[in-house]
């Protein structure tokens, strides 16, 4: 069993910018991720993305955005479970949560925060009878690793900003042939990004193919060919290294929809009070929550992160009162090695 003062449910942008507000506090948390790795979408999605609205970076990768944000956690020494998925949650007499994961971990707090952005992600797969097939042998819904395509063909399918930023992206930094097709003549990307398709089409560094879909798959145990129908009765035959359908990724509560939190449109309805659900003791922050007025937007749940830690405190420390002093007057004072979370 973990203990620990706030449990955190999501280790992306939201979830790792809560350790630090709450570190300040002299709260102790502890992160639940299903991914691997800290960061949430901005780590398995889109890392080399630049991000904008930031306060103090006119641009920032979503990488290094993340890197910044476990940096600035770190004072604090928050634990980690990951790679696994918050499965089912339990209040005891005492008013303490057990939250177990899909691998059997179990950990015990006073506070749940919830942070797991749009939830659990699967792609927009395409109907193609045979894709299952390549899918992992030249098929891919997520750009990982961006090295690792390099010096090969890529057809890219997608009409949206991930679509329209990797096509970009390979076209500038690969040597080999890059190929965009869409199904319209209409992009639903920035308008700086097709322009730049466009001209990277004119330098011939990329063909761009509209009104178009890819209709079939061919190899023998790894992709090497693509048909795509132009036009619905013209049919064109590339070869290929890589097949890259960014059609968009479906978002899903997962475990956390049967926990008996009130849900409206596939997210958890808080009061912007403190951002506390139904359930008290229970907060849901970030892309996770909604209210009258949300703007998903990592800015807002930085907001949304330091008012609940305000309440989390006084549900832990009902008989304490604390006066919270800006920083540059307190300054960062972490914990010390032997105030890791408890394990029993």
């Amino acid at each position: 069993m973990i203990k620990t003062d706030i449990l955190i449910i999501g280790a992306g942008p939201v979830g790792l910018f809560t350790v630090f507000e709450a570190g300040l506090m002299k709260l102790r948390c502890h992160l639940i991720d299903a991914i691997a790795q800290p960061g949430g979408q901005l780590s398995e999605i889109y890392p080399k993305k630049p991000i904008y609205d930031i306060p103090g970076f006119p641009s920032v990768l979503a990488g290094d955005l993340v890197n910044n944000l476990v940096e600035q956690a770190a004072p604090f020494n928050p634990g980690y479970t990951l790679g696994e998925r918050a499965d089912t949650i339990t209040k005891l007499d005492d008013g303490n949560f057990v939250v177990t994961t899909s691998k059997g971990t179990q950990h015990q707090a006073p506070v749940v925060m919830i942070a797991g952005g749009l939830g659990s992600f699967e792609p927009r797969r395409p109907l193609i009878e045979n894709l299952g097939d390549f899918e992992g042998k030249g098929v891919e819904y997520i750009v990982r690793e961006p090295q690792s395509f390099l010096g090969n063909d890529i057809v890219i399918s997608g009409g949206g900003d991930s679509a329209l930023d990797w096509a970009i992206y390979f076209a500038n930094e690969g040597s080999n042939p890059v190929t965009l097709v869409h199904r319209s003549d209409r992009f639903r990307a920035h308008k700086d990004s097709v322009q730049k398709a466009h001209e990277l089409q004119e330098q011939g560094k990329l063909q761009l193919i509209t009104h178009g879909e890819v209709t079939a798959l061919k190899g023998d145990d790894q992709l090497s060919e693509i048909e795509i129908t132009v036009n619905k009765n013209e049919v064109k035959t590339i070869k290929t290294d890589y097949w890259l359908p960014l059609f968009g990724l479906s978002p899903k509560l997962g475990p956390i929809g049967n926990w008996g939190l009130e849900i409206e449109k596939n997210a958890i309805v808080v009061d912007t009070f403190d951002y506390q659900t139904n359930i008290p003791g229970i907060f849901a922050i970030g892309d996770v929550n909604t209210y009258a007025g949300k703007l998903k937007l990592i800015l807002c749940g930085f907001h949304e992160a330091t008012l609940a830690v305000q309440t989390a405190y006084k549900i832990i420390h009902p008989e304490k009162k604390f006066t919270m002093k800006y920083t540059t007057v307190q300054g960062i004072q972490g914990f010390e090695e032997k105030e890791t979370p408890v394990l029993i």
